[in-house]
């Protein structure tokens, strides 16, 4: 069982995966590559003065991955809660070369599909009376240890970079969870080296 399961790979996912992964909590990141990024180009960005979105997603998947995510390269098609925290069941070939349904589990689950709201609906995740998904100030849906980020919980306000604040914050507030205590991902120069 993972700690932290995360579909979708885009800001919100990725920047989401990259907080849990690096402060200790075993992340699975599922993601068929198909982020409205690919789509844009990054002006403004903060420390960004311009960079294709393409190139932004690789980057940041060649980062994540080197703090250890795993990256599955699978559609998910259903999300429910267990005992234990929620399954997450993709289409995929088993190691095995069979292709089936595949169940992984994860103790927190971080919704980051844009703005298709569908796993958080068959979920049973609140929505607002605009249709998106009714979430806390760190992304934390009605469903106790489910977050939705993204352009899921905004009408019209999509960004990348106010995607990837929301994947931190869903982040943040479940490494306050697994300490006990809230929690601040901080660096300092010392440990760069």
């Amino acid at each position: 069982m993972h700690d932290v399961v995360i579909v979708g790979g885009g800001p919100a996912g990725l920047s989401g995966a990259l907080f849990t992964e690096k402060n200790g909590l075993d992340t699975v990141v599922f993601d068929t590559d198909e982020t409205w990024m690919h789509k844009a180009h990054l002006f403004n960005y903060l420390g960004i003065d311009s960079m294709d979105g393409s190139e932004f997603v690789a980057q940041s998947r060649e980062q994540v991955e080197e703090f250890g995510v795993t990256l599955r390269d699978e559609a998910v098609t259903a999300v429910e809660e267990t005992a234990e925290g929620f399954a997450v069941t993709t289409e995929a070939e088993s190691e095995a070369g069979e292709a089936g349904d595949q169940t992984v589990e994860g103790r927190f689950l971080v919704l980051a599909t844009g703005a298709d709201r569908s796993l958080a609906d068959s979920l049973g995740c609140a929505f607002t009376d605009e249709d998106t998904v009714d979430v806390t100030v760190s992304m934390e849906t009605s469903v106790d240890d489910a977050y939705a980020t993204g352009a899921m919980v905004r009408a019209e306000e999509w960004q990348a970079v106010i995607s990837a604040g929301d994947g931190a914050a869903a982040a943040l507030n479940i490494l306050s969870k697994e300490k006990g205590e809230h929690f601040h991902d901080f660096d300092v120069p010392a440990d760069a080296e």
